[in-house]
């Protein structure tokens, strides 16, 4: 057996935007699987900000369904940081696509509404963590294409409905399945004990940010660079206004 035969537990937000510092968040899913058991919890939140008409394409919630329907962020914000401490307390990964930016809001989230943060709740740190789009990068780096989650679950045949993406807890599923895909095609993922993995996945997605970063500056870019640390990003305090 390997840690792909254990519990996992599956987390996506979806948000007002794609800033960890500004944004917040709208909707979570957090869901534990274990072989074909499955359970599931999932968040309305009033954000307490307008959603952006952008936002709402996106993920189809306006800010009158949020302030209408939404708990109150500092209850739901609680809870989702109690169930990931506790997973990870106990060595059970947290799973999530491109899980850096859900996990830096959730950390700025927390720390806007005066909750202890999962950094402050762990104290041997955010782990494990499992990303595919990290190990992807890392395992198939020259691939041409895009790496949206949908386009990586057709790269590694997993089947989803594309139209039902973007929302947190369809999300999640596939994301689950996704990282099942992956250490199929690549037997050594699952061979890795869970606290190596995680080493595995800081160093690549490092690499990777460092050498992208380089190449947006080669192009003129300087703002918006992607951030090296992994699992959390480094500037993820949160902007309160």
């Amino acid at each position: 057996m390997t840690w792909l035969d254990g519990p996992m537990l599956g987390f996506d937000t979806e948000t007002t935007g794609i800033s960890p510092a500004h944004d917040r968040i709208v909707t979570a899913a957090l869901i534990t699987r274990t072989g074909q058991d499955v359970s599931q919890r999932t968040w309305l939140i009033d954000p307490g900000i307008p959603i952006p008409a952008r936002a709402t394409e996106v993920h189809g919630i306006t800010t009158e369904m949020a302030r209408e329907h939404g708990a109150q962020p500092r209850e739901a914000l609680a809870e989702i940081a109690d169930a990931l401490a506790r997973a990870l307390a106990a060595g059970i990964p947290v799973v999530g696509f491109n899980v850096q930016y859900d996990l830096s809001i959730l950390e700025a989230e927390l720390a806007r509404h005066g909750l202890p943060t999962l950094a402050e709740r762990l104290p041997a740190g955010v782990r494990p963590i499992v990303d595919p789009l990290v190990l992807d990068r890392h395992l198939d780096r020259y691939r041409r294409g895009k790496r949206k989650l949908v386009d990586m679950c057709a790269t590694y045949g997993v089947d989803v409905d594309a139209a039902g993406l973007h929302a947190a807890d369809a999300d999640v599923l596939a994301t689950l399945d996704l990282v099942h895909a992956i250490a199929r095609a690549y037997p050594a993922v699952g061979q890795l004990d869970l606290q190596q993995l995680h080493d595995q996945q800081v160093s690549a997605h490092r690499t990777w940010a460092l050498e992208f970063a380089a190449w947006l500056r080669s192009k003129g870019r300087t703002e918006d660079l992607p951030d090296p640390a992994w699992p959390v990003c480094a500037a993820a305090a949160p902007v309160t206004t």
